[in-house]
């Protein structure tokens, strides 16, 4: 081994011990499968201490929204349509817009997005998703838009007693994804079509010096087993590209569910003062190059989906809902007959 070599081996040794010394953090898995001929998917586990009632919902064009129920926040009227799931039916936890566009929030303890005496706007952390949603057709797009850096995202405590310290994964129609983190205040970006993979802690630029230790190791020798962000990290890394590029649009779709069964927590795992060391409550499936949104809950094994064609986005078209809170049955299959007009849902600036 030379020392070139040598060298690149110790850092990635002292990456992997440094992640392994941390304090434990597992939770979400989000990956992005990148085939030929624009077959984008996005897939998703949310892993939680209890479970995360969530509703779906389609949203049209033309709604207004402010980002906090104050003066100082954002305001904005959707550019696109979108399907999202909302947690406690409070926030968007996750969705894909009418243009292919995908945006998951994903859990990171240590996140600090305040600074001292910060004047920021403040975006609820219940909207910052649904404002990207909204609003954008690209990851570029968004990545321009809010390296502006012009709010500063509020978390409130979620039922359960939970803040919402979270970060952002958005990926496009091309497969160009971007990171969003913010670490002491200051927002952290990364854009590029190999951000594939996204878990929890620690963040990312460490997520990524561990997966690169075992990439020397090679997915076909050996895979860390365990439930820990950064070991699932690595599994996903590695099995969403074991994927053949040139997979059969179905196979693809099967392809991506099989890893987020890989990468999921089994129903029983769960520490209660760190609730990201929690189960899989649910999975998502975001195929980008038919609008098609697939989910399933741990619960019940069936997947259902929504497919943005079959509803009108234009503004004035009602908000479709699909109360999965309150189900007196299994939804299986294309759920958008069992889906309502709705008001939408209320979301959380301040849990009481």
């Amino acid at each position: 081994m030379n020392v070139k070599s040598l060298l690149r081996w110790g850092a990635g040794v002292a990456a992997m011990l440094a992640a392994m010394l941390a304090p434990r953090a597992e939770a979400c898995t989000r990956v992005v499968y990148l085939g030929d001929n624009g077959n984008i998917i996005t897939g998703r586990t949310l892993d939680w201490k209890e479970d995360i009632a969530t509703n779906l919902y389609v949203m049209p064009r033309g709604i207004t929204r402010s980002g906090y129920d104050t003066p100082q926040t954002v305001t904005w009227t959707s550019k696109y349509g979108s399907v999202v799931a909302v947690g406690y039916d409070l926030g968007t936890s996750e969705g894909m817009n009418e243009k292919g566009l995908v945006c998951n929030l994903l859990y990171l303890p240590g996140t600090v997005y305040e600074r001292q005496n910060d004047t920021r706007l403040v975006m609820s952390s219940s909207l910052w998703a649904q404002y990207v949603l909204d609003n954008f057709a690209t990851t570029s797009e968004a990545v321009q838009d809010l390296k502006k850096d012009v709010f500063r995202i509020d978390a409130p405590t979620m039922p359960g007693g939970a803040s919402t310290t979270i970060h952002m994964a958005i990926s496009d129609t091309t497969g160009n994804s971007a990171i969003i983190e913010y670490i002491d205040g200051e927002i952290q970006i990364m854009e590029g079509h190999q951000y594939q993979v996204l878990t929890n802690a620690p963040p990312y630029p460490d997520q990524l010096a561990v997966n690169t230790y075992w990439e020397g190791v090679g997915g076909m020798h050996m895979l860390p087993g365990t439930n820990r962000s950064y070991d699932r990290f690595v599994r996903g890394s590695f099995y969403i590209n074991a994927i053949p590029k040139n997979a059969r649009h179905d196979m693809a779709i099967a392809g991506v569910f099989g890893v987020l069964f890989n990468c999921s927590v089994p129903v029983g795992i769960s520490v209660p003062e760190q609730p990201e060391i929690s189960s899989t409550r649910w999975r998502s499936v975001s195929d980008q190059s038919r609008l098609v949104y697939y989910y399933g809950t741990t619960l019940n094994p069936s997947i259902m989906w929504v497919d943005l064609h079959e509803f009108k986005l234009a503004p004035g078209s009602p908000i479709m809902k699909l109360d999965i809170m309150n189900a007196k049955k299994a939804y299986i299959g294309d759920v958008k007959s069992d889906m309502i007009k709705s008001k939408g849902f209320t979301p959380l600036f301040r849990y009481q």
